[in-house]
């Protein structure tokens, strides 16, 4: 999930949370099922210090995921924020974003709308395709431009299953780019993923899945974010969460060096799979 400043990060987040354990199962070697659901996650201040001192977070991320292998992915979501800090008082943001990935992740149509206080809102449309071994960014909204990118950038869904696939081969590191038309629409970032040791058995998340995800393998995981560039960098925000084997994610952390939020899974709905066989 990826919330900004502190919303960044919900767009990609929540791109990482994409029914039932039984439709889950699958042979060797066949495709991920990613579980359409819907989930509520709650956000409150975990720690703060450094310049900005953030005094408290309080908000609600709604999200829906939807789609699967045949079709294509489906995600939208909307995210209302309230940030106090000494300096500057509260803060509220509403967020609401949607996109819609093709199922091999050759193609990104996202739309997003920003309001912050009683301004006007920030709107970036655009969509991101790859073609002849390189992707191409093409925005809409708040202005006409296109902008080109490594044919290594995977779209959030994508990075998902990478994740998801290096996790069950037991790989403990996944380094790629990845865009989600977050931001101003353009902005691509080098990720880390560090993965933890399988888990199996009760969920931690127990307030919301009321059984929905015990029994599942779940691996904790961390992920950076970095903005591009050469060398040694300092990430923009780290996200750690544990990742379900059907693509859901449980309750994070998301630590901006400054100040770190929770977000507590609150409530999760497993919708009705489709039945797509590839």
């Amino acid at each position: 999930m990826r919330f900004s400043q502190p919303g960044r990060a919900a767009v990609m987040f929540m791109a990482l949370c994409s029914a039932s354990a039984a439709a889950l199962a699958q042979a060797p070697g066949a495709p991920m099922a990613l579980a359409p659901h819907k989930a509520v996650y709650d956000m409150s201040l975990m720690s703060s210090g450094g310049p900005k001192q953030v005094e408290a977070v309080r908000g609600r991320i709604a999200f829906t995921f939807s789609g699967d292998a045949c079709d294509g992915y489906t995600v939208e979501m909307r995210q209302v924020t309230e940030v106090t800090a000494s300096e500057s008082g509260s803060q509220l943001s509403d967020l609401r974003s949607a996109t819609f990935e093709d199922p091999d992740g050759q193609s990104l149509r996202f739309k997003s709308e920003t309001r912050r206080g009683s301004g006007a809102p920030t709107i970036v449309d655009g969509t991101a395709r790859k073609a002849d071994g390189a992707w191409t960014i093409t925005l809409t909204r708040p202005e006409r431009t296109s902008v080109k990118g490594s044919a290594e950038i995977l779209p959030p869904t994508a990075h998902m299953r990478r994740v998801i696939a290096a996790a069950k081969a037991g790989e403990k590191l996944v380094t790629v780019p990845v865009f989600d038309g977050s931001d101003d629409g353009k902005k691509v970032y080098d990720t880390l993923t560090v993965i933890g040791a399988p888990e199996t058995g009760p969920s931690p998340d127990a307030t919301a899945q009321k059984g929905k995800l015990d029994g599942l393998t779940r691996w904790p995981v961390t992920i950076s974010y970095y903005p591009p560039g050469q060398g040694e960098r300092t990430p923009a925000y780290v996200m750690s969460f544990d990742l379900y084997e059907n693509g859901i994610s449980g309750s994070i952390k998301l630590d901006y060096g400054d100040f770190a939020i929770r977000g507590e899974l609150k409530q999760l709905d497993i919708l009705k799979a489709s039945d797509c066989r590839r």
